[in-house]
């Protein structure tokens, strides 16, 4: 291969269906309008990479009615262009190609892309999770509903081995989420499980810390977004006096430049921050969101968002380029009917590549 190249690209829509009504603080979801990305060297070589693009509907910048056709806009622009094949500089012209309203096509082309250049097997970059089989620990996700049916749930995961699980709260009753979480460390010491629950913003930040402190008496590990992003003296407040670790989420979405991004965490000062790269701009932006909250001291994870096995797959490989011992938030491939078939596999609180299985037929849905 030369030091550059052009590609051919296309894509298609890729409804998934949920196995279950997945409940949220922003409604229950019964299906991910998603769209898978194709890119071939221009010579029309055998060779493919494989994208995905998937914004969350109310929550992505991206979520627009029309959003096909900027896609198709998009990859039909990139015909004559010379993509280098030195995987930061490819990143950087993706980043210049895609214009930032645009973070989950800028994802998928990222991955597409890297995925050509590595040789279309699915390895996006050099990383021990694709090449050497280790497994990254993740949290077991615990969705809204009714109190029962999340008990339900609760037990389904503590009996999958997992360690730590997150609950996503804000739907019912608080009281039944507290009796939830009273259930849970009844059962389990802070030795055991670990529990990290996501508010989604569903607190008004005046009853905020007070719900904080009563969430504090269940040992929590943290909880993400307890008040809607955009109140951001209020959040500076609340991570300053929290007897809960705070971790930002959807307050991170939109922050664009690098400058933004530090002036962000530089005067909230959160705990941690979670990071999902189809929501912030791909892997080049979430690559400096881990720069500066290490320079803060502030710690993270990485979690998917919704995605399929093609982007799960690419979030996962590119969070074991990092030396993070804390769960990652990684398991969302198994939610879905027709979700493609992969190598990834859940087990025993972990998510793994593994060799007994192999990647369904992509290239025949472009047929």
């Amino acid at each position: 291969m030369k030091n550059s190249f052009t590609v051919k690209a296309r894509f298609i829509p890729y409804t998934l269906r949920f196995k279950f009504e997945a409940g949220t603080s922003r409604g229950v979801l019964t299906q991910k309008q998603n769209y898978l990305v194709e890119c071939r060297y221009g010579n029309f070589s055998g060779c493919k990479g494989y994208g995905e693009a998937g914004p969350l509907a109310g929550l992505s910048v991206d979520d627009i009615p029309d959003f096909g056709v900027h896609l198709n806009h998009l990859l039909q622009s990139l015909e004559g262009i010379r993509f280098s094949i030195q995987p930061e500089e490819l990143l950087l012209q993706v980043k210049e190609k895609v214009p930032s309203q645009f973070p989950s096509m800028r994802f998928a082309l990222e991955t597409a892309l890297l995925d050509l250049i590595h040789g279309g097997k699915r390895r996006i970059v050099p990383n021990d999770f694709y090449d050497k089989g280790k497994p990254i620990p993740i949290n077991g996700l615990v969705w809204m509903g009714e109190r029962e049916d999340m008990w339900k749930q609760i037990e389904e995961k503590l009996a999958a081995g997992f360690d730590c699980i997150k609950i996503k709260i804000g739907a019912i009753d608080f009281d039944q989420e507290c009796d939830l979480l009273g259930r849970i460390r009844g059962q389990f010491p802070l030795t055991d499980i670990s529990i990290r629950v996501d508010a989604n913003g569903a607190f008004s930040p005046d009853e905020a810390m007070g719900k904080l402190q009563r969430l504090a008496s269940y040992e929590i590990h943290s909880i993400e977004q307890p008040i809607r992003q955009g109140n951001v003296a209020q959040m500076a407040r609340l991570c300053a006096e929290s007897p809960v670790p705070i971790a930002l989420d959807e307050e991170l979405i939109g922050i664009i430049s690098l400058a933004d991004k530090i002036k962000l965490l530089e005067t909230i000062r959160p705990q941690f921050i979670i990071l999902k790269p189809t929501l912030l701009g791909g892997l080049l932006s979430t690559k400096e969101w881990i720069g500066t909250a290490g320079e803060l001291g502030i710690d993270w994870w990485i979690t998917s968002a919704l995605e399929g096995n093609i982007g799960l797959n690419a979030v996962a490989q590119f969070t074991a380029t990092y030396a993070n011992g804390l769960p990652q938030g990684l398991g969302t491939g198994q939610l879905y009917h027709n979700n493609i078939s992969s190598p990834l596999t859940i087990s025993n609180g972990t998510l793994s590549y593994g060799e007994q299985s192999e990647w369904g037929d992509i290239a025949g849905l472009f047929s």
